[in-house]
């Protein structure tokens, strides 16, 4: 009850906020019965124990898009619901998984909690690196339900920020949850400190390794490739023996370098235009691909492209293919950032100069070997920006000029950007795996679940 009322007067307090930011940008407005009240729809019940997958937006589905296939195939007997938090990560969800049932993940109230999880009936809950809601979690734990957190990450800010919280809170969240499926051991270790017993806490590494080589985007890179004007860029693949073989339609035809910033915040967008100016003076063949973070950005953004002056176009007008890809494309469609590194010969991950949001993953233009840029505060990818500046697959940069003389030198080489992508690529083929490990966890909680309802 105490967190129902903690909960109704932000509600209240947020309510102004809300309406404002519904009215303005369109978030907001759905699902508020599935949301509000926990009302879930779901097809007539089949046999078999149910699996409630968690993931909070669009970065973590594709995580799942990942491990829910491998999890289906290892135990086709069992049922799957998916649930994400936003608008853009339900969307997405749908695209990805059109055969499941997928609903909105409830406010933390009580009620909605309840209704969710008797209309469920899950026999394991499984949630993607983070959203603990502690009405969730002790309903849960009331019926037995057995939660486990894969891919989980503790960042150092976030474990500053659970110490200043303090034990009684973070281990009345903690003790709910079965056991952390976690990114690498530092992040293992500072769950042991927030006083997790080690017992709990497996190392499994990243699934986004795993869904992170590119060749499952190839035909939809080639397709929007086609849609832009542009030949897809080759992909470097490693053959037996170490030697690398590069796969691309037609290495004889021209083709403009692609410059694609990811995943993108403000200010970033603004100072990845005023940088590509400049390029473009030096690389007149050179053009950008821009892909704001969040949708409700993107009539911001495509203003402030307007105002440069120069031919764009919005990814979603387009329905026909164009003649030539214009100076710059606003990817203003969800879901399609992973197929675009395709396309990409340099790439800068955004949310990470401003020291605010602690950066975007790095690993998928990795896979794809594109030669990637990032800023300083990658605290939410620590460990993968290491791994790449450490071989060679990454350049860190601090601020617009750093941006920009670092973007000259690999347009200016193309032997080195070809080093970087290969040596990036390699490094993420060397980490994969954690989809299995992470289901070799999953099956023995399943297996101790199993007999716990035995007994």
């Amino acid at each position: 009850m105490l967190f129902d009322l903690l909960y109704f007067l932000a509600l209240i307090a947020l309510s102004p906020w809300l309406l404002w930011r519904a009215a303005t940008t369109g978030r907001y407005r759905r699902e508020w019965a599935a949301k509000l009240l926990g009302r879930v729809r779901l097809p007539p019940a089949q046999p078999g124990p149910v699996v409630w997958f968690h993931a909070v937006s669009v970065g973590e589905i594709h995580l799942l898009g990942t491990l829910v296939p491998a999890f289906r195939q290892r135990h086709p007997d069992w049922r799957v619901v998916v649930s994400s938090t936003t608008d853009s990560g339900l969307a997405e969800a749908r695209r990805r998984f059109r055969d499941l049932p997928v609903i909105a993940w409830p406010f933390d109230f009580s009620w909605a909690v309840a209704s969710a999880l008797q209309a469920i009936a899950p026999s394991l809950i499984v949630l993607v690196e983070s959203e603990l809601w502690p009405n969730f979690l002790a309903a849960a734990g009331r019926r037995h339900i057995p939660v486990v957190v894969v891919n989980a990450r503790l960042s150092p800010r976030s474990f500053r920020r659970w110490c200043r919280v303090g034990p009684s809170a973070y281990r009345f969240l903690f003790r709910y949850i079965s056991c952390w499926a976690a990114q690498d051991g530092d992040y293992a270790w500072r769950l042991q400190q927030l006083g997790v017993p080690a017992r709990c806490v497996h190392v499994t590494g990243s699934i986004k390794y795993d869904g992170a080589t590119g060749l499952p985007q190839s035909l939809k890179t080639a397709h929007l490739a086609e849609l832009l004007g542009l030949r897809p860029r080759s992909i470097p693949q490693r053959r037996a023996g170490g030697e690398t073989a590069h796969h691309a339609e037609n290495d004889d035809a021209p083709r403009p370098l692609v410059w694609l910033a990811g995943s993108t915040h403000a200010p970033e967008e603004a100072i990845v235009l005023d940088v590509f100016a400049r390029l473009r003076v030096r690389f007149p063949h050179l053009r950008l691909l821009l892909v704001p973070r969040h949708p409700d950005r993107f009539d911001e953004v495509a203003r402030l492209i307007a105002a440069r002056g120069w031919p764009w176009v919005r990814r979603s007008s387009l329905h026909s293919p164009l003649p030539e890809m214009p100076p710059v494309v606003l990817l203003d469609t969800v879901g399609e950032l992973a197929t675009a590194w395709g396309l990409a010969d340099v790439g800068f991950t955004g949310g990470s100069l401003d020291g605010i949001r602690g950066g975007q993953s790095m690993i998928e233009p990795a896979g794809y070997g594109v030669p990637c840029l990032f800023g300083p505060h990658v605290w939410n990818f620590r460990d993968a920006a290491q791994r790449l500046l450490e071989a060679g697959g990454a350049v860190m940069i601090h601020d617009a000029a750093e941006l920009e003389a670092a973007l000259t030198q690999l347009l200016s080489d193309s032997q080195r950007r070809q080093r970087m992508g290969q040596a990036a690529r390699a490094l993420v083929e060397r980490q994969q795996g954690a989809t299995a490990r992470t289901l070799e966890l999953l099956d023995r909680v399943m297996g101790r679940s199993a007999l716990a309802r035995a007994a």
